[in-house]
């Protein structure tokens, strides 16, 4: 399909000539900017609904601020589509979240007009903060220092953070701009008191008390659909200079595209469609994926015992239980963009008699760690953790990859930390953390679909801490860990060509290790080479640490420990991005030669 026809945009080369356009020019240019938005999008996939409900916002705030001397500051970063547009990234565009592309999120090292980078939510009214205060305080910063503007979702604003941020600014009085997109949470449907209370605010049943009472001027609510409104707010907002000031911004998430508008989610994400008709071109695969995976066993052993539980924070569809809560809706919970609360709140129900399983992604996880180790860890309380998007997941890049879990779990007192080498190995991690109940477990799996096991109706659950060979050679062995799994056993078929036979292991377990499984490896081979989908600390450290306390490592055998690299991983494919690593079977099988013949 063409691109769309874009006149005014078209002679715009930056945010400059967006306040230099006569007001009754802004609604014309909304419009080119949202055609073009979609037009982009359907190319490459990504967060379509939440840019498309701020598109007129994103006009009216480059028209009334001077970027990048003012800043900008996006939540999360996932509605900032248009944002990019403007600031002299339109024809970059195309390559939006590819690898060598545009970041899907802001991104300091992108643009000046990205004063802060942010992948998750809740981040913008703390910096912002920081911003305004290092202006106070005379620091040089990139751009210059004007009027800062936090632009933050009313979900996002359910966090902790975000009220932490609130009450200091508050307190401190400074300038800053605060604009609260209430858009009925986006994600997931609406929940909780401050959803509630935004709605009676916007129906003038109730007054603006509460942001008055943490120090913030009012203003609205605000159709974020009409640029005229939008503007005039704005401009008032931006005269205050006595404090904060919150504008209340209403909008409709997916607006001005009917299949985005007509989506229970206002179009979240998307993978490439069809601008019209909003169909996927790509057929979805038939197989389950692993969160669907997760959700239908989870179901089966709630069936089993009504003392099981499901918590998870804004990603009851993301994690596949939406099947569990219209199963079971008074055993589901979701607690909102709030994964501390989700984590402690799952260790009272656990300290309560049932059995929680808090289901979330593993980059989201490392949200609430203080939370796991204090209140869960420490008390030796048996939470389970469904560690979704575990490893790289793709186009959303550094900020989402679940590369830091075995680490930041495995290394605390009394956890037991698995790792789901395929869709039937899940089923049994399930059933195990079910039937789990002395002290915190965890188990984690990838995002997408696995290489087809089959499936039990009665999945049994695995002997705590053992491991499993699934293939016996001579002189090396691979023990991995999680889902690489079926690359690993794809190199060790392309070695047998250079006569290379290596055992093949499945360590299930990153805490408690199967030292027999250990000892036997160590026993029979000259090598011993660990793979697992994460950073350095983890699984390999724990063997290695374990090997060298018994004395293993005193007769020679050859320890390697392949994790991902010591980086933070940008945005592609997640093929792409792991062949890059190695991880792919074409680079085990390279690293095993390198080993052998070495």
């Amino acid at each position: 399909m063409p691109p769309p026809d874009t006149p005014l945009l078209d002679r715009l080369d930056g945010p400059q000539d967006v306040r230099r356009l006569a007001p009754g020019d802004l609604g014309r240019l909304a419009d080119e900017v949202r055609r073009d938005m979609i037009h982009a999008v359907s190319k490459t996939g990504g967060h379509l609904g939440a840019g498309l409900g701020v598109v007129e916002l994103t006009v009216a705030l480059h028209h009334v601020f001077e970027t990048p001397r003012d800043k900008i500051v996006w939540d999360v970063g996932h509605q900032a589509y248009p944002h990019k547009i403007l600031t002299g990234r339109r024809a970059a565009m195309a390559g939006l979240r590819q690898q060598g592309g545009l970041s899907g999120f802001t991104n300091r090292s992108e643009s000046l007009h990205d004063p802060f980078g942010a992948g998750h939510s809740s981040t913008s009214v703390s910096a912002a903060l920081g911003l305004a205060l290092a202006r106070d305080l005379g620091a040089d910063c990139p751009g210059g220092h004007g009027h800062v503007v936090a632009v933050i979702g009313d979900g996002a604003m359910s966090a902790g953070l975000a009220f932490e941020a609130l009450n200091n600014a508050g307190a401190l009085g400074t300038p800053l701009i605060i604009v609260l997109n209430d858009n009925d949470l986006s994600i997931a449907a609406p929940t909780g008191a401050l959803s509630d209370y935004l709605t009676r605010l916007r129906r003038g049943q109730v007054g603006p008390d509460w942001f008055s009472a943490l120090g913030c001027r009012y203003l609205g609510p605000v159709d974020g659909h009409d640029i005229g409104a939008l503007v005039s707010s704005l401009q008032d907002a931006r005269a205050v200079q006595d404090g904060p000031v919150l504008v209340h911004v209403t909008t409709v998430k997916g607006k001005g595209h009917p299949p985005s508008e007509s989506r229970a989610d206002g179009g979240h994400a998307t993978a490439p469609f069809d601008p019209d008709t909003g169909a996927p071109v790509k057929a979805k695969s038939n197989s389950p994926s692993y969160s669907k995976v997760f959700a239908q066993s989870l179901i089966a052993e709630a069936e089993r015992d009504p003392k099981l539980c499901a918590v998870t924070a804004a990603m009851t569809d993301g994690t596949a239980l939406t099947a569990f809560e219209a199963r079971f809706p008074e055993r589901c919970f979701d607690v909102g963009i709030a994964e501390q609360h989700a984590v402690t709140f799952s260790a009272g129900l656990a300290a309560g008699g049932m059995k929680p399983f808090c289901a979330i992604y593993s980059t989201f996880l490392q949200r609430g760690y203080d939370q796991v180790v204090h209140d869960v860890a420490v008390q030796g309380l048996p939470v389970r953790f469904a560690i979704d998007r575990a490893g790289l997941v793709g186009a959303d890049g550094a900020t989402h990859a679940g590369s830091f879990d075995i680490a930041y779990l495995a290394n605390l007192p009394g956890f037991t930390v698995m790792a789901a080498a395929d869709e039937a190995e899940l089923q049994r991690m399930v059933a195990t953390a079910a039937r789990h109940d002395e002290g915190p477990i965890a188990f984690r799996y990838p995002r997408g679909t696995g290489p087809e096991a089959a499936l039990s109706d009665t999945a049994a659950p695995l002997p705590l801490g053992k491991g499993r060979i699934l293939r016996n050679g001579t002189q090396i062995a691979i023990l991995s860990f999680g889902a690489r799994l079926a690359e690993v056993m794809r190199a060790a078929d392309m070695l047998k060509e250079d006569g290379i036979l290596p055992t093949v292991a499945d360590a299930r377990f990153a805490k408690p290790l199967d030292h027999a499984l250990l000892a036997g490896l160590v026993r029979d081979h000259e090598i011993l080479l660990t793979i697992e989908e994460g950073a350095v600390g983890g699984f390999g450290s724990h063997v290695m640490a374990h090997l060298a306390e018994t004395g293993a490592l005193d007769g020679g055998i050859r320890l390697r420990c392949m994790t991902l690299p010591d980086r933070f991983i940008a945005q592609g494919s997640p093929d792409d991005l792991y062949a890059q690593a190695g991880f792919d079977a074409s680079g085990i099988a390279a690293r095993v030669r390198r080993l052998v013949s070495g």
